[in-house]
């Protein structure tokens, strides 16, 4: 295995393992974006669920620990206004990592492809040398080749699912302070 490893990264081109150190670097960084976001959301996502739950149990206001209390304490008035500027801002906070994950999902691939062109360019520039055994140069270097697309496609995969993943979270926890907005204006009325 070990072997292996040295094998491809003597054969292979510079360019393609830059690529292939880039994607490792992406495929970390989007790790730990998800794995902070998702256990962050979920968090939150508790405690607006059982500030909601009170409220719907008769409470006169949101829990201390939600989200809505400071813009509530703020105000001498609880406004549409105030919640909807809280709304604004929970939206804001709930979504921050989609960017970056969007990003990666998108360009992983192209990344991959880059890799992958330049190997194969590089592969046909020693055939054109005048190498002999062109078939199994061409062969090895495909195969080293398309090693850089399946890595840009396998980050891409887990970006994007990562992606979804937090924006149906996200999604949950704006719609929890949504209800419990509607609620306190309901009451206010």
């Amino acid at each position: 295995m070990i072997n292996n490893l040295i094998d491809f990264y003597l054969k292979s081109h510079p360019v393609t393992i830059g690529v292939l150190i880039l994607l490792s670097i992406y495929f970390i960084i989007l790790n730990w974006v998800f794995f902070y976001r998702y256990f962050s959301l979920n968090s939150w996502l508790k405690i607006e669920s059982e500030s909601l739950e009170a409220l719907l149990l008769g409470a006169r206001t949101v829990s201390e620990n939600s989200f809505l209390n400071n813009f509530i304490k703020s105000s001498n008035i609880v406004s549409k206004e105030v919640l909807a500027l809280a709304m604004l801002a929970a939206t804001k906070e709930a979504t921050k990592g989609l960017a970056v994950l969007s990003v990666f999902a998108s360009t992983s691939p192209f990344i991959g492809l880059f890799g992958t062109v330049v190997s194969i360019l590089d592969t046909f520039a020693h055939i054109g040398s005048g190498s002999s055994g062109s078939m199994s140069i061409i062969a090895a270097g495909v195969s080293d080749a398309l090693i850089a697309t399946a890595s840009g496609i396998f980050v891409a995969t887990f970006a994007y699912t990562y992606h979804q993943i937090l924006k149906r979270k996200s999604f949950e926890l704006t719609s929890h302070l949504q209800m419990q907005s509607d609620a306190i204006l309901a009451r206010k009325a």
